[in-house]
């Protein structure tokens, strides 16, 4: 028959309880709880920073544009007009490419563009995160105007 030896253990080795566990648990679920929602929006502050220095350099190249061609492109030209020479209405006279491509907003969808413009004579604008007209905080509209 075999015999099952038993040992103890020694004095200085110890392992944590089950109420250690928990009070380290608990302090890891409090710093995350007031942690991540500052990480969160602050994703969406960059989001918002990034639409609003591209609508800048679009409208930014829309006035070169203007300059060269003495109008700005017309609505079914759109913004398109600035990555390549425009097939479509009137033909610029010293088209030349004002930016190397033509990007979307930080949610993905293309930036609309307006000719005539509802707050100048064109308006560059994405419609925030919810891709609606409107909103509040990231869902708010980001245009030229601002």
């Amino acid at each position: 028959m075999r015999q099952i030896h038993v040992t103890q253990s020694r004095p200085g080795q110890r392992g944590f309880t089950l109420i250690e566990l928990m009070v380290v648990l608990v302090v890891i679920g409090v710093l995350a709880a007031l942690i991540v929602p500052n990480v969160l929006d602050r994703a969406d502050d960059s989001r918002i920073t990034a639409a609003q220095n591209d609508v800048n350099n679009l409208h930014q190249a829309l006035k070169l544009y203007r300059l060269d061609n003495h109008s700005y492109p017309t609505a079914e030209q759109g913004l398109q007009a600035l990555v390549q020479r425009p097939t479509v209405g009137p033909a610029p006279g010293k088209w030349r490419p004002y930016i190397d491509k033509l990007p979307n907003d930080p949610w993905g969808r293309p930036y609309q563009y307006l000719n005539p413009g509802v707050h100048g004579p064109v308006d560059v604008v994405s419609l925030g995160a919810d891709g609606q007209p409107g909103g509040d905080g990231p869902n708010a509209d980001l245009g030229s105007w601002q």
